[in-house]
């Protein structure tokens, strides 16, 4: 029998495992993007659990070590295999409910739930990964349990079918055989369970050898690392309005043209009665002149960001949402980085922003704080990337006192779409249905750096070079910055494309995201190019076409 002892101290030694053994497990990732990596996210996760984990007593029972395993870990899931792996942990805790210790028929139920969960929560679950490790694992436990009651015997032959599973990974996922390795969740929940093992034969805590000066990144921590992105305000005026049009309405392209002659971050929606506006610019009553030329002038709203910006300073201190009571219809929580694109979705609406994205993905609880933050009933949560989508319906599940809607945004310009589409004054689902519609519409190119070497999907790939990627998709590699910017617009724009909006990020200088928007003009003298300081890390350009 385990105990609840033990459990706990097999628990701790499994967050060991994976902390000391993240870096090789990253390096299993094949598309060689910077990002937060697998072993990184699944470390973050279960090492959330451990300082729990360590306030219980040596006389706890097997319930409550594996309750404390999977609330730590739900909370702290990061990436979609921290979720996956809080899963894992959960399916634990409802086997082991109320149970003073743990008998081999309730670590196999364990790991059963746990599976079961896990493939639950993914739309479409891919075999080859991390679910086919779990899967065959809990089967061959399944198997072998009707052979003994040990428990110490059945995680053995867990931990050898996970292993073969593991091995298998590649003939069943293409790109893991052609880039010669494993797969990375797979691998990293092979070092927890081997870790948990360890812990289980000796009794004895396996000890962390993680670098104590590579402190574990939390949200605050990354807001101070992404701080140094924040672009000077070069116009001080955040200006919107509606235009209800007139019967001889111009056509709304010059309005946009005007604006952008008095400033940036221009926005400029036209719908059959209506002309939706964004600007920023040190002169908001030439903007409100203008609009009139067009029709009435409806809802105008003017903010000043710098003293928005000197406010949002004093907060810096106190980063932690605090909950409040909902007291209006709808409010927003978006993910993203950067003070351009943070500074454009708080000009849409958005009530709470949680820094993160690529190379920091936000854990299921510093979203679902974020939505407790948020002072409305309906709160719609974007991630804008698809590795945060499983964290935020996680987040969604914890909720109760508010109805929440995670959309699945996957990039920011789809997520800046579906808040244009936004309808105060129509019910949650008509506004679920047209956001949605809105962002399914919006092609995104974006362009980053190769983290790594590596081979994939056939291009031989270099640390340093330039990554060009057609929604989500690797399109092409370049070596040099500007071509590969333009190449990949061009690629974006088709027959019916209408708008063109590049967002350059803190590693871009005005000059050339000039050129590259001046390019696209002069190539497409009929689209409506926007060029925005998103002063984001990571992503040198994020393209979007609509």
């Amino acid at each position: 029998m385990i105990t609840g002892k033990l459990l706990r101290d097999a628990f701790i030694s499994g967050a060991n495992g994976i902390a000391n053994n993240k870096k090789s497990v990253d390096e299993l990732n094949v598309f060689p993007v910077p990002d937060g990596d697998t072993g990184t996210n699944m470390a973050m996760t279960t090492s959330n659990a451990v300082a729990e984990l360590k306030h219980l007593k040596d006389d706890c029972t097997a319930g409550e070590a594996a309750k404390t395993m999977a609330a730590g870990c739900l909370r702290g899931a990061r990436g979609n295999s921290g979720v996956i792996t809080s899963l894992i942990f959960r399916g634990f805790s409802k086997a082991l409910k109320g149970e003073d210790k743990c008998d081999s028929e309730l670590l196999v139920k364990a790991l059963e739930l746990g599976v079961e969960g896990a493939y639950k929560s993914v739309m479409k679950p891919t075999e080859g990964t991390i679910l086919t490790v779990a899967r065959e694992a809990a089967e061959r436990a399944r198997e072998f349990s009707r052979s003994t009651n040990d428990p110490l015997l059945v995680w053995e032959e867990v931990c050898r079918a996970a292993a073969i599973s593991l091995e298998n990974t590649p003939k069943l996922l293409p790109v893991l055989a052609k880039a010669g390795v494993v797969d990375a969740g797979g691998k990293g929940l092979l070092v927890i369970f081997e870790a948990m093992l360890h812990t289980f034969k000796t009794g004895e805590i396996l000890e962390s050898t993680a670098d104590k000066a590579e402190a574990v990144v939390t949200v605050e921590t990354f807001a101070d690392t992404v701080g140094k992105f924040d672009s000077e305000i070069t116009f001080t005026y955040c200006t919107e309005m509606l235009i209800t049009k007139k019967k001889d309405c111009a056509d709304p392209s010059k309005l946009r043209a005007y604006l952008e002659t008095i400033g940036d971050c221009v926005v400029v929606v036209d719908d059959d009665e209506i002309i939706k506006v964004h600007v920023h610019t040190n002169d908001p009553g030439l903007a409100i002149q203008k609009g009139l030329e067009f029709g009435h002038i409806n809802l105008p709203k003017i903010e000043n960001m710098k003293l928005q910006h000197e406010n949002a300073k004093k907060q810096a201190d106190t980063p932690e949402f605090k909950p409040v009571k909902p007291d209006k219809k709808y409010g927003f929580v978006t993910v993203a980085a950067g003070a351009g694109i943070e500074n454009m979705f708080a000009d849409l609406g958005a009530d709470c922003i949680v820094k993160g994205g690529q190379t920091m993905n936000p854990s299921t609880d510093d979203i679902l704080k974020a939505i407790l933050a948020c002072p409305a009933k309906n709160v719609f949560v974007l991630p804008n990337n698809k590795n945060i989508i499983m964290a935020a319906e996680q987040a969604m599940k914890l909720c109760d006192d508010r109805k929440v809607t995670v959309l699945q945004t996957r990039t920011i310009p789809q997520g800046i779409s579906a808040m244009l589409a936004f309808d105060p004054d129509a019910d949650t689902k008509s506004n679920i249905s047209n956001m949605t519609a809105a962002l399914e519409g919006v092609s995104t190119g974006t362009i980053t750096f190769a983290a790594r070497d590596s081979d994939f999907e056939g291009h031989n790939i270099k640390k340093g070079e330039i990554l060009c990627m057609d929604n989500g998709r690797l399109s092409f590699v370049e070596k040099d910055l500007a071509k590969g910017a333009y190449k990949l617009t061009k690629k974006l724009v088709k027959g019916d494309s209408s708008f063109v909006t590049i967002i350059y990020g803190a590693d871009v200088t005005e000059e050339a995201a000039e050129a590259l928007a001046e390019q696209v003009r002069n190539k497409y003298g009929s689209l409506d190019v926007n060029l925005i300081n998103g002063g984001q890390p990571v992503y040198y350009y994020i393209i979007s076409v609509e």
